[in-house]
C-alpha cells in the first residue's frame, strides 16, 4: 500500500511539473528593445545593450520562454574615444539601440544604429549561432529602424519617431537608393491622442497574409506606454492605425507565431532598477487586426512551458576554469565599453580572472575593463573572492553594482595599507561609507539586490573566510537613470589612481537568485 501511495504521489508530482505554465515576465532581467523571429521550430531574439562590448546579444529558445545567449552581432562597435572611455568621453546610454532581426534567403540579418558613430549597421551571417557576422555600415543613423525584405525583392528601412519615414535600400544593402526617403506616416502617435509624451518609435514591420503591420510604442501624456499598430496593403501605405494595447506600460515589440499556429506579441516593461524586462502577451486575430492580451490585459500565465530560470541562459556563475577549447569568456559576460585586451587574462593564472591596471582613473564609471553581468529579479546576489597580493599604491579593486548611482565593495591600497571599503555612488561625489583593515591576501565580497515590488535596495558584505559574512557600509538606493539607460549590472573591477601595472586575481564569480535580507 505504501509503495502504491508513493507511486501515486510521484505521478501527481510529475504531472504537476509537466503542466506548469509560463508566468509573467518571460525574463526578469534587462533585455529591452527585443526583435524576434522563428526559423522552423527555433526562435531567435536580439536586444539592446548599448555601450557594452560585445554588443547586440543574440538569444535562442525552443519554447519562447527559456532563452540562452548564443552569439553577439559584434565584438567591437567602433574604436572611438566614447566607446574606449578615452579623453573623458563615454557612450553611456548610447552605443547601439533597437536592433531588428530578420531571416531572408538563408541568411540572418541584424540591423541597428548608433548615435555614437552616426551610422546605421547591418550585420549578416549564414550561421547565427556560430558564425561571425559580416557588417555593412553607412550614414546616416536611422533611428529605431526596422529592416524589411519585401516579396518583390526590394529592401526597405522604416525609421523615425512620431513622423515615420521609409527609405529603400540598395540591393546589396550598402546604403540608401538616392531620393527614396519619404514620409510614411505623418503622425504615427495620432491613434493614442493629441497629447503625447513620447512620439511613436521602436518600429517593427511584419507581413501577415499580404497585409503589412507596423508596431510602434507611444506614450500619451498622463497615461502609460502604449502599443500602436498601423495596417496597410502596400508597404508604401496608406496606413490606418489604432491603439492595440495599454496595460502595465507593457509595450514596444512585435509579433511572433509558433509552429502550431499560436500568436504572441513580444513586448517589454520598465521595472525600476533591474531594467526593462520582456513579456509575451497572447494575440488573436479579429477583422484583420491583431488583438493583444486577454480582455485587454497581460495574463498571469501563458500556455507555454514554465521557465527553468535565467541561470545559466542569460546569467551564469564562472569559476574561471578554462579548457583549451573553451572561449576565454562565456557569452553571459560583457565589458563596460571596449576593453583593453592586453590587460585581462584567464590564462596567466589557472582558474582565475586577472585584471591589470594600465592607466590612471579617478572614477569607477570611467575606468576601463570592468567585466559585467546582468542583475536579475525579483532578488539576486553576486559574490567573488579576490587575491589582492599584487596591488599597487592607489589601486582599488572589487565587486560593483554598475549604474549612474553605483555601489562598490572592494579593497583599496593607500599609504601602504589595504582596507575593505564600501563606496556609495548615489550622489555626485561617491562617498566611502565604511572601511575595515585587511591584513590577509584574499577577501570575499558580496552584493545583494532586492527588486521586489520595485524596492530597489542593494546590500554589501565582506568575509575573511567565505563563510561568515559581515555587512559593510550603507544600503544603496538603486535607481534606473536615463544617462546609463540600462538595468543594474554586477561588475568586477580594478583600476589605478596613482601607479599603473598592479593586478588582482578573481577566483570566481557566483550569482544566485536568493538573498539573505528579508523584505
Amino acid at each position: 500500500m505504501k509503495n502504491k501511495l508513493f507511486l501515486v504521489i510521484l505521478f501527481l508530482s510529475i504531472l504537476c511539473q509537466t503542466n506548469l505554465k509560463a508566468q509573467k515576465p518571460v525574463i526578469f532581467a534587462d533585455c529591452p528593445d527585443m526583435s524576434m523571429l522563428r526559423v522552423g521550430d527555433t526562435y531567435y531574439m536580439t536586444s539592446t545593450t548599448m555601450h557594452m562590448s560585445p554588443g547586440v546579444p543574440i538569444m535562442k529558445s525552443k519554447d519562447l520562454i527559456n532563452w540562452k545567449i548564443v552569439n553577439y552581432a559584434y565584438d567591437t562597435l567602433a574604436n572611438v574615444d566614447a566607446m574606449n572611455l578615452n579623453n573623458g568621453k563615454n557612450a553611456y546610454g548610447r552605443g547601439t539601440w533597437a536592433s531588428c532581426l530578420r531571416f531572408h534567403n538563408g541568411t540572418y540579418y541584424v540591423s541597428t544604429f548608433s548615435q555614437t558613430t552616426g551610422k546605421t549597421y547591418i550585420y549578416s551571417t549564414k550561421d547565427i549561432e556560430k558564425g561571425p557576422l559580416n557588417v555593412i555600415s553607412f550614414r546616416p543613423s536611422f533611428h529605431d529602424n526596422t529592416l524589411f525584405f519585401d516579396d518583390d525583392g526590394r529592401n526597405y528601412l522604416i525609421y523615425g519617431a512620431g513622423k515615420l519615414r521609409l527609405v529603400e535600400l540598395k540591393a546589396d544593402l550598402t546604403g540608401v537608393i538616392p531620393e527614396t526617403d519619404r514620409v510614411l506616416i505623418e503622425n504615427a502617435s495620432a491613434p493614442a491622442g493629441p497629447n503625447i509624451n513620447l512620439g511613436a518609435e521602436g518600429s517593427q514591420l511584419f507581413k501577415v497574409k499580404d497585409e503589412y503591420y507596423l508596431f510602434n510604442i507611444t506614450w500619451p501624456r498622463g497615461g502609460m506606454r502604449t502599443v500602436v499598430v498601423h495596417r496597410a496593403d502596400k508597404i508604401t501605405g496608406p496606413y490606418e492605425g489604432k491603439v492595440a494595447f495599454q496595460d502595465l506600460g507593457v509595450a514596444q515589440g512585435g509579433l511572433i507565431d509558433t509552429p502550431d499556429g499560436k500568436w504572441y506579441a513580444y513586448l517589454f516593461r520598465d521595472f525600476g532598477s533591474v531594467g526593462r524586462i520582456p513579456y509575451l502577451v497572447p494575440v488573436k486575430w479579429e477583422d484583420g487586426w491583431p488583438v493583444i492580451g486577454v480582455n485587454g490585459k497581460v495574463p498571469e500565465s501563458l500556455d507555454l512551458p514554465a521557465s527553468k530560470g535565467l541561470i545559466p541562459g542569460i546569467v551564469a556563475p564562472d569559476e574561471f576554469i578554462r579548457k583549451r577549447t573553451d572561449a576565454a569568456l562565456p557569452l553571459v559576460w560583457q565589458w563596460n565599453h571596449n576593453p583593453d585586451n592586453k590587460l585581462w587574462s584567464v590564462s596567466k593564472r589557472k582558474g582565475y580572472l586577472r585584471l591589470t591596471t594600465g592607466r590612471i582613473d579617478t572614477l569607477f564609471v570611467m575606468a576601463k575593463n570592468t567585466l559585467t553581468q546582468r542583475t536579475i529579479g525579483p532578488v539576486c546576489s553576486g559574490s567573488t573572492c579576490i587575491d589582492v597580493s599584487n596591488m599597487k599604491e592607489g589601486d582599488f579593486a572589487g565587486l560593483a553594482l554598475l549604474q549612474r548611482k553605483f555601489g562598490q565593495v572592494g579593497v583599496k591600497y593607500t599609504n601602504g595599507a589595504k582596507t575593505i571599503v564600501m563606496i556609495n555612488g548615489s550622489d555626485s561625489r561617491p562617498v566611502e561609507t565604511q572601511s575595515v583593515p585587511l591584513t590577509q591576501k584574499t577577501v570575499y565580497l558580496k552584493a545583494e539586490c532586492d527588486f521586489r515590488d520595485k524596492t530597489d535596495i542593494a546590500y554589501f558584505f565582506y568575509s575573511l573566510d567565505g563563510k561568515l559574512w559581515t555587512p559593510i557600509g550603507l544600503q544603496l538606493k538603486m535607481e534606473y537613470s536615463m544617462p546609463h539607460f540600462m538595468g543594474y549590472r554586477f561588475g568586477l573591477f580594478n583600476y589605478a589612481t596613482k601607479n599603473p601595472g598592479g593586478f588582482v586575481d578573481f577566483d570566481y564569480f557566483h550569482i544566485s537568485d536568493q538573498i539573505t535580507q528579508k523584505q
